[in-house]
């Protein structure tokens, strides 16, 4: 299975944005929780340069707790200050805001120096396509500006939303590398649904899932792996590939209809019906 995805507004508006990268002090990148490696564009270090970055890592809801702090220790042990968010219910989101502003105090302070009008900070939010980009906006600004739902590509050009005296955001379309290098990556991607589903069948993508949390289960501690599908389907994946786990399944729940069974599979999975599973843990030190 190859996923490779990179649609036309997308490379349009990476275009634009380098362009508009001039203009911003700040950049604010927005990880998945799930698999924070997997959301970062291999990019993103050339187009900050020397600006302010401030990392968002989102969606920290559907990872458990013991995830999250190990995230946390190996962010700052990288030198980077994550910012642990839940844009859908507002969750760390002040704590954003004032990162974005304080990047700022700098530059308006110099603009004093040379007798300059204080301005307002001018932030950019990047991240792959459905990581929660609008959603922290729309948080940010305290009502809903910019058309936010969990699928990739709704956000389709670049828009500037003023969110306060202090502070104004770019918008910007989900950014994805032209070429995905890493395909392990990819099928992350998907099964997050930070991808377009134009990209992959969702059979394969169903089975290669349980292929990973089983080896989730297998390999890694505290990470909620293949034990979910055991408790919620009443089937254990252990014993079995990801594709003999999803036939069965479909002949236990749905007269055998695959496909079905492999949509259901990775709805619940999206939407946090297996409870918080994190795809990927820190690296090791």
């Amino acid at each position: 299975m190859i996923i490779q995805w990179y649609p036309g507004h997308i490379a349009k508006a990476e275009r634009q944005l380098k362009e508009q990268l001039k203009m911003v002090d700040v950049v604010l990148e927005v990880l998945d929780a799930r698999i924070p490696l997997s959301t970062h564009h291999p990019q993103v270090p050339n187009w900050v340069g020397e600006k302010t970055r401030v990392l968002v890592v989102n969606r920290m809801d559907t990872i458990a707790p013991q995830v999250k702090e190990q995230w946390l220790t190996w962010f700052k042990s990288q030198g980077e200050t994550p910012y642990f968010t839940n844009a859908q219910h507002g969750d760390g989101v002040a704590q954003v805001a004032r990162a974005a502003k304080f990047a700022g105090v700098a530059i308006n302070q110099r603009r004093r120096d040379r007798g300059m009008l204080p301005r307002p900070v001018r932030a950019v939010v990047i991240g792959f396509p459905n990581v929660g980009k609008s959603a922290l906006i729309n948080r940010l600004l305290g009502k809903r500006v910019v058309e936010s739902a969990r699928r990739p590509g709704v956000t389709r050009s670049l828009r500037w939303v003023k969110i306060s005296q202090e502070l104004e955001l770019l918008d910007a379309p989900g950014i994805i590398p032209s070429k995905l290098e890493s395909q392990a990556a990819a099928l992350k991607l998907a099964i997050c649904d930070d991808i377009g589903d134009a990209a992959y069948d969702n059979q394969r993508v169903a089975a290669g899932m349980i292929d990973l949390l089983t080896q989730l289960e297998r390999h890694e501690m505290g990470v909620v792996g293949a034990k979910c599908l055991a408790s919620r389907y009443e089937l254990d994946p252990t014993e079995m590939t990801g594709e003999q786990y999803l036939h069965t399944l479909a002949e236990l729940r749905h007269r055998g209809d695959v496909e079905r069974t492999a949509r259901q599979l990775l709805k619940e999975f999206r939407k946090g019906v297996l409870g918080p599973i994190a795809l990927e843990l820190p690296p090791q030190q």
